[in-house]
């Protein structure tokens, strides 16, 4: 309701709120509100008013700590101004406030050395600090078609779900079935028209909120491999690693945007050939539940294996090859191995 009034009220707010449609990662063609990070927010300030003590416990301290990276985000959206060192810090400092609130920070990743190392308060908290950045910039790298962003992490929530249900963690359940309702709620405005759209400030909090429920399932259950929980958010990382080896490459900033994105090139090797017939701003939405599916197997992977670190960790690298070997097919218009792709991959191929 919040992200329909939102569009019905735009004459209001455009002039702050509207997304143009220029620039080089720009698949829409008309202006369009990015606040839908505000109706996700107050949607779970709504929720957390209904909700049990024991929910608000864990509801709490992620719409405070989510503050920085929503607020920062937000001033992206309206002002355009705000760089993005500044944006990856702020998701940071909602990792560092999460566990100043909570006292929760990664203590384990099932590897010998780094688990000794997180024994350290410092190591944790910093490295706890910057996983949640990692994942909050990760959904909002994603964050490029109608739904794409939002039904990966609407199925991340209920992957989550799942995991946390079956060890017996019904609290953090029922926190991460109500993030997955707030994401849910603003997607069938998104999709498929594009009436909305996430922006920066809803994407880093949707992000921020997503590797939190993440640590909480990992600390709260030592039972569950954090190799799983990486399983389920194993798109979006996968996209932020081979998007700042590919800029790399190319000599160019990590922070810079280009049109080479996996979900992009879907677009233009697949969907605009298959649905040709169909307008512009339907094919942007195909292309975004197409590849927001594809968390889908993560989560029925995951679901199986939680609890075993060694077919987690294998599920991990087969499903981050597969990715890779996905797009190296894409660009290269043919099979070849995704490791051999990485090592030998010119920068010829990045720019056909």
């Amino acid at each position: 309701m919040l992200s329909v009034l939102i569009v019905l009220t735009k004459k209001l707010h455009g002039s702050a709120t509207m997304d143009l449609s220029h620039g080089i990662q720009k698949f829409h063609t008309t202006p369009t509100p990015r606040v839908g990070g505000l109706p996700i927010v107050i949607g779970l300030s709504v929720a957390w008013l209904t909700s049990t003590t024991e929910i608000k416990h864990i509801l709490t301290p992620i719409l405070i700590a989510g503050l920085p990276a929503f607020l920062f985000g937000l001033a992206e959206d309206i002002t355009k101004r705000v760089g993005v060192l500044a944006r990856l810090l702020a998701t940071m400092a909602s990792g560092l406030l999460a566990w100043w609130l909570t006292d929760y920070s990664l203590s384990r990743v099932d590897v010998w050395g780094i688990d000794w190392l997180l024994k350290y308060t410092l190591i944790s908290v910093v490295f706890t600090s910057f996983a949640v950045g990692g994942v909050a910039n990760a959904i909002n790298i994603i964050d490029g078609f109608n739904g794409l962003a939002s039904t990966m992490a609407t199925l991340a929530f209920a992957g989550f779900t799942v995991i946390a249900w079956s060890v017996g963690d019904v609290t953090l359940a029922s926190v991460s079935i109500i993030l997955a309702a707030c994401v849910w709620g603003f997607f069938w405005v998104n999709w498929p028209f594009g009436k909305l759209f996430l922006g920066d400030g809803g994407s880093y909090f949707v992000g921020f909120a997503l590797a939190w429920v993440a640590v909480l399932l990992i600390e709260r259950n030592p039972s569950v491999s954090p190799f799983a929980a990486l399983l389920v958010c194993i798109h979006p990382v996968s996209e932020v690693l081979l998007s700042i080896f590919r800029r790399k490459l190319k000599k160019m900033n990590p922070g810079d945007p280009d049109r080479l994105h996996f979900h992009s090139i879907v677009k233009q090797r697949y969907i605009r050939r298959w649905f040709g017939n169909l307008s512009f701003e339907l094919r942007n939405s195909i292309t975004g539940v197409l590849v927001g599916f594809m968390t889908l197997t993560a989560i029925l992977v995951a679901s199986f294996v939680n609890q075993n670190s060694l077919l987690s960790l294998l599920a991990v690298l087969a499903l981050a090859m597969g990715y890779v070997a996905i797009y190296a097919r894409m660009i290269r218009f043919q099979w070849c191995s995704p490791i051999l792709f990485l090592i030998t991959q010119p920068q010829k191929s990045l720019k056909s």
